[in-house]
């Protein structure tokens, strides 16, 4: 499957003969960066807001994913997890979602705009993840030392690095380079986007940063 940036939180999931999914459209007036020009079966939103849940910027769209719940389209399994928001321990939080898409046994887990560190529960609930989409600029999501915690926490083979400040971003966020330096990296490997296989799958958490498309 391969996995392709546009920004922000926004990314397009696809193999071919199965469906294809867009997360976190964004509206460019708000967003910055270009305005979308992404066709998909699915569109999933994190939690409702113009940065996130921009779904008409999506053409072709047959099925929209907006919470938690079980979902089989396409040939691609999708659990929805509800983090944030949730009840007596933090009833002021905004809802979020994250999303675990199952491409054939290959996992993508989108952890949407996660505040704070998940319980063992939820991060039970994911289950093996194969790649790891985390936010990391803050801004709403987590910053930079808690993003290193959770991905500590999942194991990911592969984490991309998502929701952090770039030139064409209009929303204030944390530099890329303030999480990289958390996860004690110098640099790091910069790709147009991410072909994985079952077997492509890295023993050690590697960090992969995709290159903005537009």
């Amino acid at each position: 499957m391969e996995i392709t940036w546009y920004g922000l939180s926004c990314f397009r999931l696809t193999e071919r003969g199965l469906a294809t999914v867009v997360t976190d459209p964004y509206d460019s007036q708000v967003a910055g960066y270009e305005p979308l020009k992404l066709r998909a079966d699915i569109v999933t939103v994190s939690h409702d807001a113009p940065g996130h849940a921009y779904v008409s910027g999506v053409k072709g769209t047959s099925h929209v994913i907006t919470g938690p719940g079980e979902f089989e389209i396409g040939g691609v399994f999708i659990t929805g997890i509800q983090t944030n928001g949730a009840g007596k321990r933090a009833p002021d939080e905004p809802r979020n979602t994250l999303y675990v898409f199952d491409y054939e046994g290959v996992t993508v887990a989108h952890l949407g705009d996660l505040r704070r560190v998940p319980s063992q529960t939820e991060i039970e609930a994911l289950g093996t993840v194969h790649v790891a989409l985390v936010p990391v600029g803050g801004g709403g999501g987590l910053i930079s030392a808690k993003a290193a915690e959770v991905i500590s926490l999942i194991e990911p083979g592969y984490v991309i690095p998502m929701h952090y400040g770039t030139p064409a971003s209009l929303i204030k966020l944390a530099p890329l380079t303030k999480f990289l330096k958390e996860m004690g990296l110098d640099k790091v490997e910069t790709l147009p986007s991410l072909k994985v296989t079952k077997s492509s799958v890295p023993e050690e958490t590697r960090v992969v940063a995709l290159e903005y498309q537009h």
